[in-house]
Formats: structure tokens, sequence, C-alpha cells
């Protein structure tokens, strides 16, 4: 479960992490009583990711200006979500910007610290970050990120309190059952300090049995759930909105995010991680097919499904039979691959559909066909 940022904040602030000193406010006339040193920014209080490019971080001078921000923001959505507030923090002059995160890795067996010495809005299209692997939390190892650090960082000053950082992030993850503890930007002031500028906590949901506090963090998220994120979860399907135009209905978790780097990598964006593992029927793919039909900001539709446990035929067959039954106006484009791959070809093939046996090329046409559809 992604935590709206103050919720993050909230917690980073439990364990001594510098943040802004920031407030939530819910109404209008909350906003108006404050007596704010300004400048000040006011981001809207979401989960979802893209707040920056949409609309969701304003910086205000003034009262008037704190006003009109709170107006616009809240009469957003933002990857579907209306916000529950906003949350307004004192302007942080940066001298540089930072990215370091804490994030679950399986393939590393547990948690790996990654870190860019460039960070903000636009960190995806610098070099990728650098990764220290290190599993359980108990095996974290200041020397070791020291090493990895060596190139990527020069100044030895933030080195080291990027490092003295990380241990702490590698705590809250632990302590708090996270997976996933992101700190961008991580901004660098003038006397070298570093401030979370933004956090991005997801905590583990599995973990609410043992851990009061996210049973009660998910109580609250359903109950002020959408109705597509409603809909997605009473059918088992895994729904995360992003500010993408290239509809991305997957099945797994890797899978889903290996899609989504691949679009990334082609230069276009995803509009959503639609995980359907939970539920691959009829029903589970219609859900997922209707939803971003109805997206205004989809242009084209990628499914992306590698057959192991579902056979790649029988996810054509469903798809096939659910195409049949509608009329649809967003194009869809098919990369079936893996058990029952070179079936699902054929079956697409006497539908008159093609399917795309590697996933760059299917993201190459998708990517065409959302340019053309726009």
């Amino acid at each position: 479960m992604l935590l709206p940022e103050s919720l993050g904040k909230g917690l980073l602030g439990r364990f001594r992490i510098p943040v802004p000193a920031g407030k939530t406010l819910a109404t209008r006339a909350a906003v108006a009583a404050e007596r704010f040193a300004y400048p000040v920014v006011v981001k809207a209080d979401v989960a979802s990711g893209g707040r920056g490019k949409a609309g969701g971080v304003r910086r205000c001078d003034t009262p008037a200006e704190a006003l009109v921000a709170f107006d616009a923001i809240m009469q957003t959505r933002f990857g579907g979500e209306r916000p529950r507030g906003v949350l307004v923090e004192p302007w942080v002059g940066a001298a540089r910007e930072l990215y370091l995160a804490v994030v679950v890795d399986g393939g590393a067996g547990g948690y790996v610290a990654l870190y860019a010495p460039k960070g903000g809005v636009d960190v995806e299209s610098g070099p990728p970050p650098i990764r220290y692997e290190f599993g359980l939390a108990r095996n974290f190892r200041a020397h070791r990120l020291r090493a990895v650090l060596a190139d990527a960082e020069p100044d030895a000053a933030i080195r080291e309190r990027v490092i003295a950082l990380a241990r702490q992030l590698v705590r809250l993850a632990a302590a708090e059952d996270c997976l996933t503890v992101e700190i961008n930007p991580l901004m660098v002031l003038a006397d070298g300090a570093l401030v979370c500028g933004d956090a991005k906590v997801v905590r583990d949901d599995a973990a609410a049995g043992r851990n009061a506090d996210i049973a009660a963090e998910l109580e609250l998220a359903q109950a002020d759930a959408s109705d597509v994120q409603r809909r997605c979860r009473e059918a088992r399907l895994t729904l995360v909105p992003l500010d993408g135009d290239i509809g991305l209905i997957s099945s797994g978790a890797g899978m889903t995010m290996a899609a989504m780097d691949a679009i990334e990598a082609a230069g276009g964006r995803p509009a959503c991680f639609l995980d359907c593992s939970g539920n691959p029927t009829p029903e589970g793919f219609s859900l997922a097919l209707d939803l971003l039909e109805q997206d205004e900001s989809v242009g084209a539709i990628l499914v992306s499904v590698f057959g192991g446990g579902m056979q790649a035929d029988r996810v054509a067959r469903t798809l096939i039979q659910i195409l049949a039954a509608a009329t649809r106006r967003k194009p869809v484009v098919f990369r079936l691959d893996g058990t029952g791959g070179e079936r699902a070809s054929e079956l697409l093939a006497a539908a008159g559909y093609h399917n795309h046996r590697s996933l760059e090329s299917a993201v190459k046409t998708a990517l065409e066909q959302a340019r053309a559809a726009a």
C-alpha cells in the first residue's frame, strides 16, 4: 500500500529523519486561517504518483496564491484519486537534488539501497541509480555502501550524510514493514544538510495481521477509495494509476514492472500498473480492458503476458472473446509469450490480430498507435 506523502513523512519523522515542518489541511478555511511564513509549497495529499507534472505541487508566495493552489488541487484527480487535502510545507531552496531509496528486491534476497547524484522530477531521464544489495536489514554495512558511492558521489561530506540516512531508512523499512522507502528529491541545503523533499513509502499489506498501523491504513484507504479502485480490489486486480497514455495490462508484478521500464525506455509513459495475475479470468481481463477503454488519457492498450502458471493460448482465447463481444475504439497490442505462446499467435492471427513475440516490438507499436490517436 502506497501512503500519501503526509503519512510517509510522518513515519520518517518518527525515525528522526529530517523532513520539512508541514501541515495537512483539508478545507479552504483551514488554509486561509494559517499564518505561514511564505513562500510555501502546496501539494496534493494523495498516494498517486506524477503529481508534479499534473499540477499537484505548487509554489506559493502569498496567502492568495495558496488559496488558488488549494482550489485547483482539490478540483483535480491525480491518477484517478481525489485529494483528501493538501500538504503545506515551507519552500526549501536546494543547492542540489539527490535520489535515495531502500526497496525490497526478491532477486537480492531482501533489501537494496539505490542512489543517484541527480534527483527530482526528471530522475528517470538520467543514468539508472547505483545499487547496493545487502538482503537482510542486519547485513547493511556502511563501508560497503561507501565503496559503492565512491565514484557516484565525489563530495565526501555528502557521501557520509547519505550513508547515515540510508542506515535510518533501512531501520525504518524493517521496523515498519515497508517494501519501498524512496526519497526524491533528497535536498542538499546550502550548509550541506540533507532534507527529504518528498517521500514515497509503500507498506506491505500482508503485514496487516501483525501491524495495527497497516491494518488501520488499509481500512482508511478502502473507505476513501474511488469506485475504480474499489472495483479492482473486489476483482483481485492490482491497479496503480499513473500519468502516461499507454494502458498496460500484465501478469505478475515483476513482468508488469519490466513492461513499464520498456515503455519508459522507448520514450513513452505508462498510464497504469495493472496486474491481472490475481484474477486471470474472463471477468478479470474484461474489467481491465473496460477500465482502460473508459480512461480518456489512454491512447493505446498493451497486453503483455508471459505464460507460466497461466498459459498464453488460454489468455489469447479469453481476450479474443472479450474483444469480439463489444465495440472498442482504442487499439490493443498483444505480447503473449511463454507456455502456449506459439498457439496464442495462431489464435490471434486467425482473429485478425498480431502477436508480438518481443516486448520491445509490442511497446514500439503501442507508442506509435497512441501517438496516432493523440
